[in-house]
């Protein structure tokens, strides 16, 4: 049985950094319930950064130590949010009372002592909501507002940021690729929508891993000269978060960063696809500036193609400007 007051509960999820942003809020909720208790979040290295800004989160675990290290962890629950057959039974063996997997995983079954029934496929709960139902073995009540859920965790900003932006301008990242992860909304709106903005209220700045540069390459071709400036490549997710906390907005379709900007609370303007379940109702940001764009209609036709969504492309570069506008009046407003 677990404790009354748990001293120690780990969190795992080995994917993404969107999906791990997404999971924070559960380091929160455990806080709320129980302020005492110390909290380990299980990552990959390259989402450590993320894991480490979270206020609610104590301590982070890389994936391969949590498997390899033979040393007793003195925990009372696991909560394992990604299935990793590896963990589950790593943390078997360790000395942890509580350990929460899914049904819908056969080695939960063999490794875990807790499991909560839990379909991702068709649920129409946003990824956030769906995280927090694995907390049913801790809590009587698992039902929570996307703004409950953003409000739950939050992202440390650092005093020692180098960046020191104008406050007479609006900096705005675009951060338009995903890795593969998302549809996107293509060079030619984001070209667009650079021409839309002018430059005398607008500072933009084009971001990405040095390995986008090709693909974005004409995208800085067409756009030279403009209020626009070149950081491809130019930061660690470290000081990338840094970046999008001295910033004012960023834009981008469903991908880590935006997730960032949108619990730091900065605007955070999602272009998503209509497909289901990559939608916006799975996996749009949480945060009190969030917002997305997404054509309300059915997208069945781009569902099994790995090209851009035409749905998606269809978005105006208009509508996304006007909403960038009333972003930096409502800044203006507030100086």
């Amino acid at each position: 049985m677990l404790a009354l007051q748990p001293k120690h509960i780990i969190i795992s999820r080995t994917d993404s950094i969107g999906d791990v942003i997404l999971t924070l809020p559960l380091a929160g909720l455990i806080k709320q319930q129980f302020p005492n208790c110390s909290i380990s979040f299980i990552g990959q290295p390259y989402t450590q950064a993320v894991i480490e800004r979270c206020q609610q989160v104590d301590h982070f675990i890389s994936k391969a130590d949590f498997i390899t290290s033979h040393t007793t962890t003195k925990a009372d629950a696991i909560i394992h949010v990604f299935p990793d057959a590896a963990i589950a039974k790593a943390a078997k063996g360790k000395d942890i009372t509580l350990r929460i997997g899914t049904t819908n995983r056969w080695f939960h079954w063999l490794y875990c002592n807790r499991l909560v029934r839990l379909s991702r496929r068709h649920s129409p709960l946003h990824e956030a909501q769906l995280n927090a139902k694995l907390l049913q073995p801790l809590f009587l009540e698992t039902n929570y507002s996307l703004e409950q859920l953003a409000d739950a965790a939050t992202l440390r900003t650092e005093t020692s940021s180098a960046f020191s932006l104008d406050h007479s301008k609006y900096h705005l990242i675009l951060h338009p690729t995903s890795k593969g992860s998302a549809r996107e909304w293509g060079n030619e709106n984001f070209e667009n929508l650079v021409r839309l903005l002018p430059k005398e209220n607008f500072t933009l700045y084009l971001c990405g891993l040095e390995s986008d540069r090709t693909k974005l390459a004409p995208l800085l071709e067409k756009c030279d000269g403009e209020h626009f400036i070149d950081c491809i490549g130019k930061f660690n997710l470290s000081t990338y978060i840094d970046f999008i906390q001295a910033a004012d907005g960023l834009i981008a379709n469903s991908t880590g960063p935006l997730h960032i900007a949108a619990l730091s609370n900065k605007d955070a303007f999602g272009i998503y696809p209509p497909i289901k379940p990559m939608h916006p109702g799975r996996w749009s940001p949480i945060g009190k500036y969030s917002q997305v764009f997404v054509l309300d209609k059915s997208c069945e036709s781009c569902r099994h193609s790995q090209e851009a969504c035409a749905c998606m492309l269809a978005i105006q570069p208009m509508a996304v400007a006007e909403a960038i506008k009333q972003a930096r009046q409502r800044k203006l407003n507030k100086l």
